[in-house]
C-alpha cells in the first residue's frame, strides 16, 4: 500500500432526510500512516462525517477524494472495499464465536487477487488486542468492552485503506484505552492506513494522534497538529469551558478544565 495515499473532503454537505448536518465541510489531505483525531462536542457532526465518508448517509454536493477517485460516486459495497467503518454501537451480536466472526469479516471483504488469508493472522491480531483468550467465546456472552475489541479486530483484519472508528474507546478501561491507541498507531504506520478516529478525550488525542480535526455545527473549526488545535481558545469557543493546556510528563501536554463558560451556540 502506498505511503502517499491521501483522503480529501471538499465542500461536503450530508445529513438525514431533508436536514443537513454537515455544511460545506472541507478537510484537505488526510494522509496514509497518520492517525487523525476527529474532535467536537456532542451533535457537532462527527459521527455523521464518518457515515458520510463510508457512504451510509446521503451526501448533497461536495466530494470525498481518495487518491483522485471520488468515493461519493461509488455504491456502499464498492466503497467498503476501500473503507471500513466501525460504529460506536455495534450491531446485535450474532451467535458466532469471536474467532469465527473475525474470519467472516476477513473473507467478506477479501479481494479475489489478494494473498490467501492465514488463520494465524487472526490469532496474532487477537493476541495483539489482548483477547486471544476469548477466541472460542460466543459474541453474545461478551462485555461491552470486549465486543468493542472484537469489532476492532474485525475492522483491522480487513486491511482497509481508510479506517473510520467512531468512539472506539468508549467502553474500555484506562489500560485498554492506552493499549488500543498504541496498537492503532502501530497498525496505521505499518500498513499505511488513513485512520480517522472520533475521540471525546482530548488528552488521548494530544498523546496519540498525529493530526486533529475539530468541527462545530457541521463546519470545520480548526485542523492541524493536536497541540495547535486543542488550545484554550478552542476549548472556550467550541466546548464552552475555561481550560488550560499544560506540559506534563515526558514532554506531553494535557488539558485541564477550570470552569464553564456560557454554552457555545
Amino acid at each position: 500500500m502506498t505511503r502517499h495515499a491521501a483522503l480529501d473532503v471538499h465542500d461536503l454537505n450530508a445529513g438525514y432526510g431533508r436536514e443537513d448536518v454537515l455544511h460545506g465541510l472541507s478537510i484537505p489531505s488526510l494522509v496514509a500512516g497518520e492517525v487523525t483525531a476527529l474532535l467536537g462536542p456532542n451533535g457537532s457532526g462527527k459521527s455523521t462525517l464518518l457515515k458520510a465518508l463510508a457512504g451510509l448517509v446521503r451526501t448533497r454536493g461536495g466530494s470525498v477524494m481518495l487518491d483522485g477517485q471520488d468515493m461519493t460516486r461509488l455504491g456502499v459495497g464498492e466503497r467498503a472495499r476501500h473503507m471500513v467503518y466501525l460504529p460506536q454501537s455495534l450491531p446485535a451480536a450474532v451467535h458466532l464465536r469471536v474467532f469465527e466472526s473475525v474470519l467472516v469479516a476477513a473473507r467478506a471483504s477479501r479481494d479475489a487477487l489478494a494473498p490467501p488469508l492465514q488463520l494465524s493472522d487472526i490469532d496474532r491480531l487477537l493476541a495483539r488486542l489482548g483477547i486471544a483468550h476469548l477466541a472460542l467465546h460466543y459474541l453474545d456472552a461478551l462485555s461491552g468492552g470486549q465486543k468493542q475489541l472484537v469489532g476492532l479486530a474485525q475492522a483491522l483484519i480487513r486491511q482497509p485503506r481508510v479506517l473510520l472508528l467512531d468512539e472506539p474507546l468508549s467502553a474500555l478501561d484506562l489500560n485498554y484505552q492506552f493499549h488500543v491507541m498504541r496498537l492503532l498507531k502501530q497498525e496505521t504506520q505499518e500498513h499505511g492506513l488513513i485512520s480517522v478516529i472520533v475521540l471525546h478525550d482530548l488528552n488521548v488525542a494530544l498523546q496519540h494522534a498525529d493530526r486533529a480535526v475539530m468541527i462545530q455545527h457541521g463546519r470545520l473549526h480548526a485542523q492541524g497538529a493536536p497541540a495547535d488545535v486543542i488550545t484554550p481558545e478552542s476549548l472556550a469557543a467550541v466546548y464552552g469551558v475555561q481550560g488550560r493546556v499544560e506540559a506534563c510528563s515526558r514532554g506531553l501536554r494535557q488539558v485541564l478544565i477550570d470552569g464553564l463558560n456560557e454554552r457555545p451556540r
